[in-house]
């Protein structure tokens, strides 16, 4: 279950998991490529993930033939482990978008990569936090003490915006970098002072026993663990009405999971081989984002406050070496043209 739940690892390697999630399927007798409805362009929608409960609408979506239902002929789900194995396939046009951290969107954009942020996913609350151990009770108390993360991820990221809310730097620790399903146990076993890590993981550690306690969550910034659906250029180009019925499915099984959120957590779950009860709390850590917010929010606080936020953050931990504005990195017609 661990590497299921990795989301932006920066380990080498470039294996590519080809699952593929149907969508379920069009009219009686109609081609793969044709789609049940002819507004909407033929041809399958290739969707990039990594397995966090954050995209979990899609699994949803999949589940209850909602891409279907408006108008695409297929969306075929692609499982990662590796931030890195995304942004090849991307680049190799293997992707027609991705689900990916806010900070790696903009890191992608400031590379060049032919990629806009179309949606707002999802806000990380008390999913993604720094634990501390028996020895430390703040963030202050890391001064000279082990800290276990993992380099160049949402974790770092979090770390510094910790670090730099108390007038410290990572300077003032000392870094001990591992993946961030194995930096709990570490600390729980005494290897190191504290970590950071993020669901599920937070929970497995409360389930077996371990004691720590939450020194800092991404709750005290709202929006710096954040995740976005980006497209590539050439697909905003030549298939904008698919990209707009991809937008409108995430809000469709939005709704349905607001409806039926035990069946949908179930549905979600199964697809990252856990249990409802294994990711109870960590569905309460996370906040999704409807079309009606987005259409909101999407151009206005998100791109005015949040992706400074993120950037400023990237920036400190040294993923980000630019500036890059929320003007070239979003763009809201699908999320504005949506109904």
């Amino acid at each position: 279950m661990k590497l299921m739940f990795k989301r932006f690892a920066a380990m080498a390697g470039s294996a590519i998991l080809g699952l593929a999630l149907l969508c379920g399927p069009g009219p009686a007798g109609a081609a793969d490529t044709s789609p049940a409805d002819p507004v909407v362009e033929a041809g399958r929608f290739r969707l990039g993930i990594e397995p966090w409960l954050g995209y979990g609408q899609w699994y949803v979506a999949a589940e209850k033939g909602t891409f279907a239902r408006n108008g695409l002929s297929g969306v075929d789900i692609i499982d990662f482990e590796q931030d890195h194995q995304i942004n090849a396939a991307l680049i190799a046009g293997k992707l027609d978008g991705a689900n990916v951290s806010t900070h790696t969107a903009l890191a992608m954009v400031a590379a060049g990569l032919p990629v806009k942020i179309v949606m707002l996913l999802d806000f990380s609350l008390t999913a993604d936090a720094v634990l501390g151990g028996e020895t430390v009770s703040s963030i202050a108390d890391l001064k000279g003490k082990r800290v276990a993360y993992e380099q160049g991820t949402t974790s770092d990221i979090l770390l510094n915006v910790a670090l730099r809310a108390n007038g410290m730097t990572l300077a003032d620790v000392e870094a001990i970098h591992m993946p961030a399903a194995d930096a709990g146990t570490a600390m729980i076993a005494g290897r190191v002072a504290a970590a950071v890590t993020y669901e599920p993981y937070i929970s497995a550690l409360r389930v077996a026993g371990g004691k720590f306690k939450p020194l800092f969550t991404a709750a005290v910034d709202p929006g710096i663990i954040s995740d976005v659906l980006v497209v590539r250029d050439d697909v905003i180009a030549n298939r904008p009405k698919q990209i707009t019925a991809l937008i409108r499915s995430w809000d469709d099984a939005l709704a349905d999971y607001k409806l039926h959120t035990v069946d949908d957590r179930g549905i979600i779950a199964k697809a990252l081989r856990s249990t409802p009860a294994e990711l109870d709390s960590a569905f309460e850590g996370v906040r999704y984002y409807s079309l009606a917010e987005n259409k909101e929010q999407l151009m206005g606080v998100f791109e005015s406050k949040v992706l400074g936020l993120v950037e400023g953050a990237a920036r400190q931990a040294g993923i980000l070496t630019v500036e890059v504005p929320g003007s070239s990195a979003i763009d809201p017609r699908f999320v504005q043209g949506a109904r």
